[in-house]
């Protein structure tokens, strides 16, 4: 047990050397995968994070690719018949098709949660589409940046509104005869 008093919260944090550090109120911007928040002001090594994002997801995607290959060449080994390999081949393309379309679209609004729950499967099927969003996605922004600059401006917007100072007192009010 020790014998230090526990202290209240205060809403200002300190910062090491004792001194409380000046956080601003309001609404925080949302982090982002990969890139933290340095998607507000694009500092902290911004552009090299998207470059490397880029590089990333498209070596993910290739790799990927090459797996798909050595799949599709056994199944060619096994001889199970040209419709079945016609078959995976399709549902590969299909299913990354739609996970791009799916995966692009969240990048510019949130995805429903019960559907992203239903496509969960094809989601996995069609990973590799969902790379190549990705990837083209980094190549101008911040993956999911414009959605996550343009509610946290709403959300900025809403704090200084219901912060502004009024002009007058309204408990002084007069009251008419």
């Amino acid at each position: 047990m020790s014998d230090e008093t526990e202290t209240p919260a205060s809403p200002l944090s300190e910062t090491p050397a004792g001194r409380p550090s000046e956080t601003p109120a309001g609404p925080r911007p949302e982090p982002i995968r990969f890139f933290g928040t340095t998607w507000v002001e694009h500092d902290g090594g911004y552009a090299g994070r998207r470059a490397a994002v880029a590089a990333g997801s498209l070596a993910a995607a290739a790799a990927a690719c090459l797996v798909l290959r050595f799949a599709y060449q056994g199944l060619r080994i096994a001889d199970v018949g040209s419709a079945v390999a016609v078959l995976v081949v399709v549902m590969f393309a299909v299913c990354s098709a739609l996970a791009f379309r799916h995966t692009w679209d969240s990048f510019g609004r949130r995805p429903d949660p019960e559907r992203q729950a239903s496509l969960r499967g094809l989601l996995a099927i069609g990973f590799i589409g969902s790379l190549l969003a990705y990837f083209f996605r980094s190549l101008t922004e911040a993956p999911g940046e414009a959605l996550h600059r343009e509610e946290y401006r709403v959300a900025r917007e809403n704090h200084e509104r219901r912060t502004s100072r009024r002009t007058k007192n309204p408990s002084r009010k007069r009251r008419k005869r």
